[in-house]
This record gives structure tokens, C-alpha cells and sequence, in this order.
């Protein structure tokens, strides 16, 4: 017992030098490497990761990734937080207006950083134009509604209009050049794409310090949706989701930046009564958005949003108007 307790205490005076997943025992540079490209780029991803996990991932043995998975938790200090700790680190949110006030209000004063923002919707109900809104919005200085921040745009029905981001920011008072120059674009064929894209960005901030504040997902199913047909791959579809959706929610809790991404619908048959309307995705994705949205259409420019789901907020609608300028309230 006396021999294991030093070897911890060796183990925590080393673990206080230890800055980087390289620097942990039994990974070096090269095996550092093989886990960044596998999605461990931090110490907290090795501290909560499996050892077979970890194992697989960088071809170490067992006992090696469970060395370095013990060291990295005790770097990490995993433990539980007090209620007002948690508080204290609520405040450190950090909010992206829509252009619409109405619709601010229904999400608590716009889209929240450490968090996923699902909108879905028919075609034409206004998802992409809230996705391009906000992608301008963010750039913006905080007094004006923005966090003064880069966004990252993930294409996969190839929807996104840098025409219509050069519209945006005028209305705003942008600099169209600088505000396209801000947004990291990049069109995923392939669900594998789509989520190797994802896993890229956290290299991407580290070692460029590009200054991330909000990735957008056009849309979030799409590909997986058509990759994925037939009852008998609705497991393995739902599997990868939600392994894409933990990623991106560890990235924005890590970073604290936003994440809006938009989902298509399905009508469901056998609902007789009511609105047949579903998002794609099911349980999962219903789960891991911290916030969802609804957007229906109406008259002309009108748009209907509902807030559907939210930790704190109260399920309630807001009118808002898809206008040449932008996102803006209906007058």
C-alpha cells in the first residue's frame, strides 16, 4: 500500500509539469499524433476516455493507455462542482443575436455559446437564412450583438451563398470582403466527411488560433439521412450521430463558441391529428440539442418560430420576417 501511494505521489508532482497529451507517460510525439488525427487532442479527452478506446486509437497496449489515462485525470482534476461554481461558470456564456428581437427573446437573448441550437423545419422556412444571419452577426463587436468572432461552415446540401453573406453584412455595417475572409467554408459529401471535418477544428483553433465562435451544420442528417437507408441501418445511423453530436458539444464546451446546425423533416404517416412534422434524427438528436427550434412558414416574408426544447426556457413562439436585409422582426 506504502509503495502505491508514493508512486501516486510521484505520479502528482509529474502530472503538475504536464501541459500536453505528449507529455503524458507512455505518449510520446509520434503516439501524440496518432491521437489528435483520432480526435484526443486535449488532456481531458484521454482523461475520459476508455484504455481499449485509447489503445485502438494510437496501437499502444492496454496498460500503457491506462497509465496515461490515470495521469491525465489526475491533470485534469476530474470531480464534482458546487451549485455556485456552476453558476459562476454559466456567466462565462456568451450570447449571438438573430436580427430579430422577438426571436432573441424566445432564446433567452440569442444563441448560446456551450451549446447546440438545432432549427428544423420545411424547405423554405427560413433555417439557412437564420444560419447566414448569425454567421454575420457573430463577427460583430459584443456591444452590437456579436462575440467578435470567426465562424466555421460546414456545407452538406450545398446551400451556403457567399452572394447573400456580401448582402448580410452591408446591412450591418461589415466590410463584405472581411466578413467572407471570417468564414471557414467547407462542403462534406460523405457523413465520414462530415464528421472528419468537425474533428478538424479543434486542430484548427489550437495550432492557427483562429478565433472560432460559432460552426454551422447545413444541414446536420442530410448526409447520413441518405447513407443510411432502411430500418436496418437505423442503429449504426443513430450511433454515429450521436457520436458527432458529443463532438460537437465538447468542442463548444471547450472553446465556447456556438453551434447551430439545421435538420430536415420527415411527415409522419400515422399521426392522423396535429402537425405530422418531425425532425430527422429522433431521440438523439432530441437529446443533444440544448436548444430546438421549429420554423414553419406563413404569409410572404412571415416566419414562425417555437422553442420545442430548452433546459430553462419556457416553450413559446415568436414571429420574425426573412427580409432582403436579413432576419428581422415582423412589422
Amino acid at each position: 500500500m506504502a509503495k502505491k501511494k508514493d508512486e501516486e505521489e510521484e505520479l502528482d508532482i509529474s502530472a503538475e509539469e504536464i501541459t500536453d497529451i505528449s507529455q503524458l507517460p507512455g505518449i510520446g510525439r509520434t503516439t501524440a499524433d496518432k491521437l489528435q488525427a483520432a480526435g484526443y487532442s486535449d488532456i481531458m479527452s484521454i482523461a475520459v476516455a476508455t484504455p481499449v478506446a485509447l489503445a485502438d486509437a494510437a496501437e499502444m497496449t492496454k496498460q500503457t493507455a491506462t497509465k496515461a489515462i490515470h495521469a491525465a485525470r489526475v491533470v485534469a482534476k476530474i470531480g464534482f462542482k458546487s451549485g455556485d461554481d456552476f453558476l459562476r461558470d454559466r456567466e462565462a456564456t456568451e450570447r449571438i443575436m438573430t436580427g430579430s428581437e422577438t426571436l432573441n427573446q424566445l432564446l433567452g437573448g440569442g444563441v448560446e455559446t456551450k451549446g447546440i441550437t438545432e432549427a428544423f423545419g420545411e424547405f423554405g422556412s427560413g433555417k439557412s437564412q437564420l444560419g447566414f444571419q448569425l454567421a454575420v452577426n457573430v463577427q460583430l463587436p459584443k456591444e452590437q450583438g456579436g462575440l467578435g468572432g470567426q465562424v466555421i461552415f460546414i456545407d452538406t446540401e450545398g446551400t451556403f451563398r457567399p452572394e447573400r453573406i456580401v448582402q448580410l453584412s452591408q446591412s450591418v455595417g461589415i466590410d463584405a470582403v472581411q466578413a467572407l475572409k471570417n468564414i471557414r467554408v467547407a462542403r462534406a459529401y460523405s457523413s465520414d466527411h462530415q464528421m472528419l471535418l468537425v474533428d478538424k477544428i479543434d486542430e484548427l483553433i489550437r495550432n492557427e488560433a483562429v478565433n472560432v465562435k460559432l460552426i454551422i451544420i447545413d444541414s446536420l442528417t442530410s448526409l447520413f439521412r441518405a447513407e443510411f437507408a432502411g430500418r436496418g441501418s437505423l442503429a449504426d445511423r443513430q450511433q454515429k450521430i450521436n457520436r458527432h453530436l458529443h463532438t460537437l458539444q465538447r468542442l463548444a464546451d471547450t472553446h465556447n463558441l456556438a453551434i447551430f446546425v439545421t435538420n430536415q423533416v420527415m411527415a409522419n404517416p400515422a399521426i392522423f391529428f396535429g402537425n405530422p412534422t418531425q425532425a430527422i434524427g429522433g431521440h438523439i438528436v432530441g437529446h443533444a440539442a440544448t436548444y430546438r427550434l421549429y420554423l414553419r412558414k406563413s404569409k410572404g416574408t412571415k416566419r414562425i418560430a417555437r422553442l420545442i426544447d430548452s433546459p430553462h426556457l419556457p416553450e413559446g413562439e415568436a414571429v420574425f420576417a426573412v427580409m432582403t436585409d436579413g432576419i428581422r422582426d415582423e412589422k
